[in-house]
């Protein structure tokens, strides 16, 4: 199981699942040739030879002559994954840069499945905050994000929770107020909305939109929650002064 688990994580690296397999048997082996790989692996020379030439592009092998004999030695794990990463940060770049213009549409309302895809995109939003965001989760979902919120405060943005059991979260003003069970809302600077279902038994579906009537919405419904818990704080504080005041 770990093996496998291994080859799967070098493939997220650009490998194909040979390449994978021939780059942990020579990380193991140390300096090997062509023969030997393909032996240990139980594959044709051919498709060793193959393999081996294109893991070698890729950063994942050197070779090495010895007299009439061709080797091959691993590239350091972590001198290969940071330099996939160097590579997919440039790549990312010039995508950026030649991206093709998208034709204008009203903004319309976008399903997004599975518990990746959603916490990819709530990564990516927190990212894009400039002013302000609004967050409705439950508390264990909130230490996931509690980094990334004070981030978000340390460079002055208005962060504001609301949860079902409180957490300190620093610099960032948090409200304990009903059971969230699995939902999950954002609102990003007024002008984006995502909403939804993650974790758990959910269905971890959520949508997410910049329609305004929909930011409405959600913002009003969130801030009406919001000043019921500020009133029920201030409440509280006045029992507590009355019950000082009376002592």
């Amino acid at each position: 199981m770990e093996k496998s688990v291994f080859i799967e994580n070098l493939m997220e690296f650009g490998l194909t699942r040979q390449e994978a397999s021939i780059y942990m048997c020579i990380l193991s082996e140390g300096k090997i040739t062509g023969y030997e790989v393909a032996k240990l692996i139980g594959i044709s020379r051919s498709n060793a030879y193959n393999s081996l030439a294109s893991l070698t592009e890729k950063g994942g092998a050197y070779l090495v002559e010895e007299g009439s004999i061709r080797k091959y030695v691993p590239v350091p794990l972590e001198e290969f994954c940071r330099n996939r990463i160097y590579f997919l940060e440039n790549t990312k770049v010039w995508l950026v840069t030649h991206e093709p213009q998208e034709a204008e549409h009203s903004e319309g309302y976008i399903t997004i499945e599975g518990e990746e895809n959603i916490s990819n995109k709530i990564r990516n939003l927190l990212q894009e905050v400039q002013n302000r965001v609004y967050v409705s989760c439950t508390r264990n979902y909130l230490r996931l994000l509690s980094d990334d919120l004070e981030r978000l405060a340390r460079t002055q943005k208005k962060v504001i929770v609301v949860t079902d059991n409180y957490l300190q979260v620093d610099n960032v003003k948090v409200y304990q107020g009903v059971d969230r069970k699995n939902e999950i809302g954002l609102i990003i600077d007024n002008r984006a909305v995502l909403v939804g279902e993650l974790g758990g038994n959910s269905s971890n579906t959520a949508l997410y939109s910049g329609q305004k009537h929909f930011v409405r919405l959600y913002k009003t419904a969130l801030a009406n929650e919001i000043r019921v818990l500020d009133l029920k704080d201030e409440r509280s504080q006045d029992e507590k002064g009355n019950v000082y005041n009376e002592g």
